[in-house]
């Protein structure tokens, strides 16, 4: 064990050691190095497929679930969204060095911010192997250098693409040490890894509530993370019904194992008659199973063909990552935003509905990172907000919330301009 501990710290020496050089390397340096990752992406696509293959035998072998399996796939589609993903990021404003809030002091100083790297960023995350390339390239163009801690059922797939994240930035010129990953699955040395803040400068958990919680709970550095995500949608009384099936399915169905999936639907009485079945039906073509409370069970329970049962008070704040939905009839809007403030989970809410005023509600007093009008969740994702990935979604406040970004993942340093300015 010591043995392994000490390695630890060598890579997060060798990861410290880098940011200062990344710190100040050119924007067309770092783009190159995130082309090159997109290319060898899809030159090593077969390499990679076979080392996640083999990741997904042993996992499925296991008994691990069917969401989780999901979230461990890669396939050559997926590769290819990855490395588009790659090329989005490497397009977008490099955002550190950039100047702003400038401004001139009564005293005559020039004052202002500069956008800076954190410096070394240290993740821990389960299952989704897409997310060594994403937290990778993301770390890369804002200049921080990054400790990748990825879970034991994805060992194959992540040491493969940590491996190519390695050649393909040395051949762009990027400092030797710049993307670390631990390859050890020993799951005592997270403690270690946990309490190396003379090199880690914001650890970065994502997985399960118990991972999130337990780095929380034990990391000594600055920690970004979100806890479970309970996502609602809320159909108001005078919302388009089309719209209100299109976006609950979608919402719902599209990928039911993801964390910006809806979990549970609040529906306005005076509409629930009317819509409540046409989105029923349009779920029940996709299985999913509907926990319901006694009014909507009333409305629904005549369908034989649909997979209803008395909701429990546990549904209510569950995210249920699979084909399992919520269901909830409400008397008003005051009635949904209660229910959202009591269950919510800081993450992802949606209200559909025709009255601006309404929606300007819901905007003004739903607190979560993201909120929607007329629009399914599903869309909180760092590439379908243009930031090409995240490198997690935070439901936390400080200092950052939603998608993590490429300029979540700066801070900044004051600047100050005088002309032998001293102080009275």
């Amino acid at each position: 064990m010591d043995r392994a501990i000490e390695e630890l710290r060598a890579k997060g020496r060798a990861a410290k050691e880098a940011s200062r050089r990344l710190a100040y390397l050119s924007t067309e340096v770092k783009n190159q190095a995130l082309h090159n990752i997109a290319d060898d992406l899809m030159a090593k696509k077969n390499e990679i497929i076979a080392a996640n293959q083999k990741d997904c035998q042993e996992a499925k072998a296991s008994g691990m679930d069917v969401a989780m399996l999901d979230r461990l796939m890669l396939n050559e589609g997926r590769l290819e969204s990855i490395a588009s993903d790659v090329r989005t990021v490497a397009a977008l404003p490099d955002p550190v060095g950039e100047v702003f809030d400038m401004r001139t002091l009564p005293n005559g100083l020039l004052l202002g911010r500069k956008r800076t790297p954190l410096g070394v960023i240290g993740t821990m995350y389960e299952s989704r192997p897409n997310v060594t390339i994403d937290i990778s390239v993301l770390c890369l163009k804002s200049g921080n250098a990054v400790v990748l801690r990825g879970g034991r059922e994805a060992i194959n797939s992540n040491l493969t693409l940590a491996r190519l994240v390695q050649a393909a930035i040395a051949r762009a010129g990027m400092p030797e040490g710049a993307v670390q990953f631990v390859d050890n699955t020993d799951r005592n040395l997270v403690s270690h890894l946990l309490k190396m803040s003379d090199y880690i400068d914001l650890f970065i958990p994502r997985g399960g509530a118990d991972l999130i919680t337990f780095v929380r709970e034990n990391a000594a550095m600055p920690v970004i993370g979100a806890g479970a995500s309970v996502c609602h949608t809320y159909v108001d009384w005078n919302a388009d019904i089309d719209k209100a099936v299109a976006i609950a399915f979608n919402a719902k169905v599209q990928r039911p194992s993801v964390c910006n999936a809806l979990d549970t639907m609040l529906i306005h009485a005076d509409i629930a008659e009317s819509c409540l079945p046409r989105i029923a039906a349009e779920w029940a073509k996709a299985g999913v199973e509907m926990h319901c409370d006694e009014r909507a069970l009333a409305i629904l329970k005549a369908d034989s063909s649909l997979k209803v049962k008395t909701a429990t008070e546990e549904d209510w704040g569950q995210e249920f990552l699979a084909l399992i939905a919520a269901v909830k009839v409400v008397d008003s809007l005051d009635e949904a935003l209660e229910h959202i403030e009591r269950y919510g989970s800081g993450a992802d809410e949606a209200i559909v509905t025709e009255d601006y005023s309404a929606a300007m509600r819901f905007l003004n007093e739903v607190d979560a990172g993201c909120v929607y009008v007329n629009a399914s969740t599903r869309f909180t994702d760092g590439g379908q907000f243009g930031l090409g990935a995240e490198v997690a979604i935070s439901t936390q406040k400080m200092h950052a919330r939603g998608p993590l970004g490429l300029t979540e993942l700066t801070s900044y340093k004051w600047i100050v301009f005088g002309d032998g300015h001293v102080r009275p």
